[in-house]
């Protein structure tokens, strides 16, 4: 890890208004009915049990999608992974389900440290699809996503840099920032913004941002029939930064990937 950086997982429209926005971050309450197709991934602890430290979207029956960075280093082995489905409050409710493997991206950290931040995870028993529980719809191969639009994180993160997690799903919206502009400010702190990552928030402003804790969660763009999933929370300088925002992967980068490795 840079010590400088930290690690937070399409029909579009409107501009960027630069208005003075609240200083939120976890952003406000919403519920996984919202969201459904977003899940907690778990990690088991040996002192404190089971808890969501993660982040990831419901794929199709038998896999999801997240972070690598999820599932590297001490958080590598399955074993000690699983998901909560369908439910708004952290850590309870829902229907669970148990890791079998995951697929890190083979080109994971080879760019740059969070380039191909991306993985699929394979599940050991079924997804039952409900008003809670439904599998996410990927932005297509390619595409690319302007800059100053709307998009959502969600998560159950940090709510300030530093701080606990949130017991409820939260939501926040925030905008699309010019790639060129974003990977000259991260050239400040020797942190390398690559063409396979989207960077987002409220420029010059701050407030409003992904947290420790939503790594491997979404980022949405809003769609026709729901929303897409454009990325996925990967890594920024703290939270909600006005002069350095968030940065997810770019799933439009790797969706043929996905669909060919997730079946």
């Amino acid at each position: 890890m840079l010590s400088t950086l930290f690690l937070f997982t399409i029909v579009l429209s409107a501009g960027y208004a630069k208005e003075k926005s609240p200083k939120i971050v976890g952003g406000e309450e919403t519920t996984i009915e919202t969201y459904p197709y977003i899940v907690q991934l778990e990690s088991y602890n040996t002192w404190t049990g089971w808890s969501q430290n993660c982040g990831a979207n419901i794929l199709n029956a038998n896999w999801i999608l997240s972070a690598a960075h999820c599932f590297e280093g001490r958080n590598y082995s399955p074993t000690f992974k699983r998901i909560r489905a369908g439910s708004s409050i952290r850590n309870s409710g829902g229907v669970v389900h148990y890791v079998d493997y995951e697929i890190n991206h083979p080109e994971y950290r080879v760019l740059a440290r969070y380039d191909a931040d991306i993985t699929i995870v394979k599940l050991l028993t079924p997804i039952v699809e409900t008003l809670s529980v439904k599998r996410g719809t990927l932005v297509v191969h390619g595409f690319a996503i302007p800059d100053n639009y709307p998009v959502i994180h969600a998560g159950w993160g940090h709510t300030r840099f530093g701080g606990s997690p949130s017991n409820v799903l939260l939501h926040t919206q925030m905008y699309t920032i010019n790639k060129h502009l974003c990977a000259t400010r991260y050239q400040q702190l020797n942190g390398v913004v690559t063409p396979n990552m989207i960077c987002a928030g409220l420029l010059d402003i701050g407030g409003r941002d992904a947290c420790q804790g939503d790594s491997g969660g979404p980022l949405y763009a809003s769609g026709q029939n729901g929303h897409i999933i454009v990325g996925i929370v990967s890594w920024g300088h703290g939270c909600a930064n006005e002069t350095y925002p968030g940065i997810s992967t770019n799933v439009a980068s790797y969706t043929n990937w996905v669909l060919e490795n997730a079946l």
